[in-house]
């Protein structure tokens, strides 16, 4: 929001004539903890109010929380000017039905064809509503940009997928032991999927509201402190990876602690011999 306002206030510098009040929206779904965000907006308003200049002009900005599931309508029509989605879109609104993934969580390079082809169709899906729902609540010219999680490679079946493949591997170690059962991990498959670039250019194409501006790839460690001392490194990917992956597990398996446990001892394992890399995708985009 800072570099919004901040970038506004000084164009509108620039050219000598008054900044625009800006209306800000923050959206998430309706079980995320918006008191957070909340209790930090005094703060954030005596920030602007600090930036006003001699004339009186400063920083107006409103903001307000919007509780809800991108995958559906959100907004009146016609009224945002700027959309932004941060690493939310691999996310897809459901795990695709009827899958038989054995010993996987998500896509791994041991998934069989029809599991691959069966995310990629409600990847399609989803993000092709997501598209259309924006542009509806946008207006003509209106920009959007996107951040999220993606394969460098068109192998969907690439080691993309490895970080994922070592919680698969954690929780089959829960299940040598006894603690789980390894039907309940063959029952469970996440809702996350990693698009090539040239699949999201496709969709974006096909669903026809948007223009791309622009689109760029970067590869980035999965520990983003990026320490070199491995135990330190692995505890970091670990507690990236259960921020957003135990409540779904919890709501599967119930309490599993040691899964994470389990999970750190073996990235440790893999980056004694290698980082563990990922890759994502960022997308500029005008609404037609």
């Amino acid at each position: 929001m800072s570099e919004i306002i901040d970038t506004l206030h000084g164009l509108s510098k620039q050219s000598n004539c008054k900044a625009p009040e800006l209306q800000i929206y923050l959206n998430d779904l309706p079980g995320n903890d918006f008191n957070t965000n909340f209790k930090a907006m005094p703060t954030f308003y005596n920030h602007l109010k600090e930036e006003e200049t001699e004339d009186g002009s400063g920083r107006v900005c409103f903001v307000a929380g919007v509780p809800g599931s991108f995958y559906d309508r959100l907004f009146p029509s016609n009224i945002l000017h700027f959309a932004h989605s941060s690493y939310c879109l691999h996310w897809l609104s459901q795990v695709p039905e009827n899958l038989e993934n054995k010993g996987n969580i998500c896509i791994t390079r041991t998934s069989p064809p029809r599991v691959y082809e069966a995310y990629m169709k409600q990847f399609q899906k989803d993000f092709s509503k997501f598209l259309s729902l924006r542009s509806q609540e946008m207006v003509p010219g209106g920009r959007m940009v996107l951040t999220f999680v993606c394969r460098s490679v068109e192998d969907p079946t690439s080691k993309d997928w490895t970080v994922w493949e070592l919680l698969a591997k954690s929780l089959l170690d829960l299940v040598s032991e006894g603690l789980i059962q390894e039907e309940d991990v063959d029952s469970f498959n996440m809702p996350y999927y990693l698009p090539y670039k040239d699949e999201l250019k496709t969709i974006i194409e096909m669903e026809g509201s948007f223009h791309v501006e622009r689109l760029e790839v970067f590869e980035h460690n999965w520990d983003h402190n990026d320490e070199d001392n491995v135990h330190k490194s692995a505890k970091n990917i670990s507690n990236l990876v259960r921020a957003v992956s135990e409540p779904m597990l919890a709501s599967h398996f119930g309490d599993l602690f040691d899964v994470f446990e389990k999970f750190w001892k073996n990235v440790s394992d893999h980056i004694c011999q290698e980082k563990l890399m990922g890759n994502s995708i960022i997308v500029s985009l005008s609404k037609k």
